[in-house]
C-alpha cells in the first residue's frame, strides 16, 4: 500500500475504517447524495454549492457545508505527487451516482492517473449484499487486492451516466443498462432509478409501494419499525434513515398509525392492487438531477418513462 495513492472514499465511516487498519495514502472523502435533488454537469463550481446547499437544507433540513466539501474536492487540484486513484463505492443507487460524479469530476478536472475501483456487493459465502464498512477487515483487504482497473470505456459510460443524470432524457440510461462495463452493479442500479418515477398504474414508485407491501405483509409496530424494513428490504437503492424516514412520512395517506400498530388504509389496498392512480395526491414533485419526478411517470408495459400529460 504506497502513499502515493489518492483513496476517495464514499463517506466518513469508511474513511474511518481505512484509517483504523492504516491505508496509506491520501483519503478524500465524499460527503455529497447526489442521487436526490438538482445537480449540474460541472461539479466543483459555485452554482454547483448554490443549487446542493439549497436543497440540502430545504429537503432534509441539515446543513450543507461547502467548505467542508470543497476542501475535499481540493485535494484533486493537485494530484503530481499521486500515482493512481481508487474508488470505493458500492453495489446501490446511492453510490453509483456519487461515483459516476466523482469520475466525471476528476476528468473535468484533466486529471490523467489511472484509476482503480473497489465495489462491494456480493460477497462469497454471505447471503445479504454488503456495505464496504460492513466488510471483516480480511474481507476489505481482498476487495482491495481485487480491484478493478478501469479502461477507457468504463470512464466514457460514467462519464455518459452523469451528463444523461444532469439532463432532461433519464430515458437514455437504457443504452447503458446494457453496456458491457467493470460496473457489474450499474445496470441494477439504473433500472432502480427509472423505478423511482411514479407508476402509471398507481403513482406510486416502486420503493413507495414495496413500502406499502412491507405494512400489509409484517405486524408493523410504528413508523420506526417500519424504518428498519425498509433499510433492510430497499434493495439496489441504498438509501439512509433521512430519505427513508421523508419517504415513510409523505406515505401516512395509505395507512393507520395508532399507538401499537401501522396498518394500510382503503387508499393502501386500492395502490398495491392498482385499483385507483394517486399520482395527484402525493408529493411527487422532487428533483432527480435534470428531471423533475412529476413530470415522468413509469410505464411498467413499455419499460421506460413517459412524459406526464
Amino acid at each position: 500500500m504506497s502513499n502515493q495513492i489518492l483513496h476517495i472514499t464514499n463517506g466518513s465511516s469508511l474513511t474511518d475504517y481505512l484509517k483504523k487498519l492504516d491505508f496509506d495514502g491520501t483519503l478524500l472523502t465524499w460527503h455529497d447524495m447526489l442521487c436526490e435533488g438538482p445537480t449540474t454537469k460541472d461539479i466543483d463550481n459555485p452554482e454547483f454549492f448554490k443549487i446542493r446547499k439549497a436543497f440540502l437544507e430545504k429537503a432534509y433540513d441539515v446543513e450543507y457545508n461547502v467548505d467542508s466539501i470543497k476542501k475535499e474536492f481540493d485535494k484533486l487540484n493537485d494530484v503530481t505527487s499521486y500515482t493512481e486513484i481508487v474508488l470505493w463505492f458500492e453495489y446501490d443507487l446511492f453510490c453509483h451516482i456519487n461515483l459516476v460524479a466523482a469520475i466525471s469530476l476528476i476528468k473535468q478536472k484533466g486529471i490523467t492517473l489511472p484509476l482503480y475501483l473497489v465495489c462491494s456487493g456480493r460477497v462469497e459465502g454471505e447471503k445479504e449484499l454488503k456495505g464496504l464498512p460492513q466488510l471483516t477487515e480480511k474481507q476489505l483487504k481482498q476487495h482491495y487486492k481485487d480491484k478493478v482497473k478501469l479502461n477507457i470505456d468504463d470512464i466514457a459510460t460514467a462519464q455518459k451516466a452523469w451528463r444523461i443524470y444532469c439532463e432532461t432524457d433519464h430515458n437514455l440510461f437504457k443504452e447503458l443498462i446494457t453496456r458491457p462495463s467493470s460496473f457489474k452493479y450499474l445496470s441494477n442500479c439504473l433500472k432502480a432509478h427509472l423505478r423511482r418515477f411514479p407508476d402509471t398504474r398507481s403513482g406510486l414508485n416502486t420503493l413507495e409501494y414495496n413500502t406499502l407491501k412491507l405494512i400489509k405483509e409484517h405486524d408493523v409496530k410504528s413508523r420506526h419499525h417500519l424504518l428498519g424494513y425498509c433499510l433492510h428490504y430497499q434493495g439496489y437503492y441504498g438509501f439512509g434513515d433521512l430519505q427513508l424516514q421523508r419517504m415513510i412520512d409523505r406515505l401516512e395517506l395509505f395507512y393507520e398509525e395508532t399507538k401499537d400498530a401501522l396498518t394500510l388504509n382503503r387508499n393502501g389496498h386500492l395502490a398495491l392492487e392498482h385499483q385507483k392512480n394517486f399520482f395527484k395526491q402525493i408529493d411527487t414533485n422532487f428533483q432527480f438531477g435534470g428531471v423533475n419526478k412529476v413530470d415522468f411517470q413509469y410505464d411498467k408495459k413499455e419499460n421506460k418513462l413517459i412524459e406526464t400529460i
